[in-house]
């Protein structure tokens, strides 16, 4: 048992570094081992070059253009990062088996990967699973972390908003497993298993831990569900013992939305189940100003993916110039520091904060007029400001 925890939560310094088993990027640990293996893991670079390999998938939607002002400002900050770059998207038939497979093997060499939203469609055509979900399952992404963070200098119903919500992905509602039982009946089947509920539990806890952060709230539905909630629910309070010092309350997934809306400064860490989570991150995203704006981001014991918090494809903007890239830009920071590119990533979060704050360039999801390459160009230009 202490072998398997060793390895799922390896090293966890300051920031938000979870699991690699190479040496550079930051790592995950209990607070059991956290001092011993920092004092015998020093950081070497990955690579003979200094450069890192990232896994990058594009996806659908408006993610192709995110990811170009990714590699923009990347290049404008001289990041010593290089892209493998695979498409793989259901709706434009840019999606196999073969294709799945070689993202995966970049995947297993790089550990690393950013990704916009492979977007699935709602035709049945004979495989439940969408090739994303198939993605969090082949690299066992059990942990999806969004951080709802107020952008300093824009203004939304509620500022100064700092709250976490992790989500297990891997099973609950999203498990696939439906049939037509009879002509006219399908059954849709909710798995909950108490392996995975301890152990997004514990990330929680360790999580909150790790960020000196002081309550946790699991979010459920056991008083409908009790059986299959009340699993979950058992677990985390279960976890919870384990950490006195952190306050652990709970709440009902519907009066949970509620509160969000009416007072979200409450709350701190949350975790929850699969599609509560889904449904609170694109919630919360919206109280500090939409899916362009949130940053995300998924891990296992061995891999760490980056993307945006709200997951939505903006397909109606593809091709017009107009899309935000703030969430993927902060989301690719958050990347360079999981990598310990420390002066890279701060670089990158200060600039697209500062064109934030200053409030003359912004996209229209914002309030203004800017398109996408006038923003990506004032954030070049904000990256090294006391040259300006």
């Amino acid at each position: 048992m202490a072998a398997s925890t060793t390895r799922l939560f390896s090293v966890f310094r300051k920031g938000l570094g979870f699991p690699l088993h190479y040496t550079a990027p930051r790592t995950f640990a209990t607070s059991a081992t956290i001092q011993q293996i920092s004092k015998n893991n020093q950081l070497e670079p990955t690579k003979p070059d200094g450069v890192f390999h990232v896994t990058m998938i594009p996806g659908d939607g408006v993610g192709p253009e995110l990811m170009h002002a990714v590699r923009e400002v990347f290049k404008a900050a001289d990041v010593p990062v290089e892209f493998d770059v695979f498409h793989l998207s259901e709706v434009q038939n840019m999606a196999s088996e073969e294709r799945l497979e070689e993202v995966l093997n970049s995947l297993k060499a790089n550990r690393v990967a950013i990704k916009g939203k492979i977007n699935t469609p709602m035709e049945y055509k004979g495989e439940l699973a969408s090739y994303d979900m198939r993605l969090r399952r082949k690299l066992d992404l059990f942990a999806n972390v969004v951080h709802v963070n107020s952008l300093p200098g824009y203004k939304t119903r509620h500022n100064n908003l700092d709250l976490v919500i992790i989500r297990e992905q891997t099973e609950g509602e999203y498990s696939y497993m439906e049939h037509e039982s009879v002509k006219g009946v399908i059954e849709c089947l909710k798995i909950v298993t108490r392996e995975k509920s301890r152990r997004i539990a514990k990330f929680a806890f360790d999580y909150a831990t790790k960020k000196r952060r002081s309550k946790v709230t699991a979010v459920h539905k056991a008083n409908i569900m009790k059986l299959g909630d009340g699993l979950f629910l058992q677990c985390c309070e279960e976890v919870a013992e384990l950490y006195p010092r952190i306050q652990f309350e709970t709440m009902i997934i519907d009066n949970c939305c509620m509160q969000l809306v009416q007072n979200p400064y409450q709350f701190d860490v949350l975790v929850m189940p699969n599609l509560y989570g889904n449904i609170i991150d694109n919630l919360a995203a919206g109280l500090v100003g939409g899916a362009g704006v949130v940053p995300g981001e998924s891990y296992s014991s061995d891999y760490a993916v980056f993307e945006t918090g709200a997951r939505h494809p903006f397909a109606h903007a593809v091709g017009r110039n107009i899309a935000n890239p703030t969430a993927m830009l902060l989301s690719a920071s958050n990347m360079l520091r999981h990598l310990n590119l420390e002066h890279h990533s701060h670089m990158i979060s200060e600039a697209v904060k500062r064109v934030i704050k200053l409030g003359k360039v912004r996209t229209r999801d914002m309030g203004g007029y800017s398109s996408t390459s006038d923003f990506i160009r004032s954030v070049t230009d904000n990256l090294h400001p006391h040259l300006r």
